[in-house]
This record gives structure tokens, sequence and C-alpha cells, in this order.
């Protein structure tokens, strides 16, 4: 059996990407580990509360020697543009949940619409990364 672990994020400042996703969406912090050895990389990951075998990573767009600074500029203009990547979130009350992260202060550019596969609406992180809220309808 293979399972999902982990799925990926770029985000633009870490910090700013910490306390958006667990102040604002309501996720924990499963590790917060710099490893000095390795130019003070920073392995930030966080999860839903009740979900604990799956988790974000929020790495920040990397410099030489993953990437050249040409490279680098390119993922954070695409990152901005929303255009890196979605997060596809699932909830059992998407208005409620949309009601609630909206008391947090996350900014929805998409407000909850029926879709022929629920019912979901959208924010983008401040990076710019794509996140999908959805509340799946029972087939």
């Amino acid at each position: 059996m293979i399972r999902i672990a982990t799925a990926q994020l770029w985000v633009h400042d870490q910090e700013e990407a910490l306390a958006f996703y667990t102040k604002s969406v309501g996720m924990e912090v499963r590790s917060d580990v710099t490893i000095p050895e390795m130019g003070n990389f920073r392995w930030l990951t966080v999860g839903p509360a009740g979900q604990e075998d799956v988790a974000i990573v929020l790495m920040e767009i990397p410099g030489p020697p993953v990437f050249d600074a040409e490279t680098q500029a390119q993922v954070r203009e695409l990152t901005a543009k929303g255009a890196a990547g979605t997060v596809f979130l699932t909830t059992d009350d998407c208005d409620a949940a949309y009601a609630e992260l909206s008391a947090r202060g996350v900014e929805f550019n998409e407000e909850p619409t029926d879709q022929p596969y629920g019912r979901d609406c959208g924010f983008r992180d401040p990076s710019g990364n794509n996140i999908r809220l959805t509340q799946l309808r029972e087939m």
C-alpha cells in the first residue's frame, strides 16, 4: 500500500506561511527543524488537526545550488501568480468553514458554490498558492 505522507508548497516567507496556516487556517505544526549543516535549511510542516498522517511542507524557494537565481525568481513569480500548484482541503461543512476562516482573516477569492462534485470555495495563501476547500458530495 502506498499512502501520501506530505505534499510541498513553495512559500516566499516561512514565518508568514507558518502564521497563516496555523492561526488563520487552524492547522498544527508537525515539524520545525533547522539544519545548520545544510545552510540553516528549515524543514517546516503543518497539518490539519485530527489527521496526523498527512502534512504540508512549507518550503522556502531555494537558491543555489538547488535553483540558480533565475530559476528561483521564476518559481517565486509563478507561485505569486498561483501557478505553482493547488492544495485541496476537505470539510464536512463548506459554508461553516468559510465563515470560520473568514472570521480569522482568510481572504477568499471564491465564495462557496455548488459544483458537480460538492460545494467548494477557494483562497490563496500569502505566497499566492491556491487552496481549495471542498465539501465533497456523497455519490
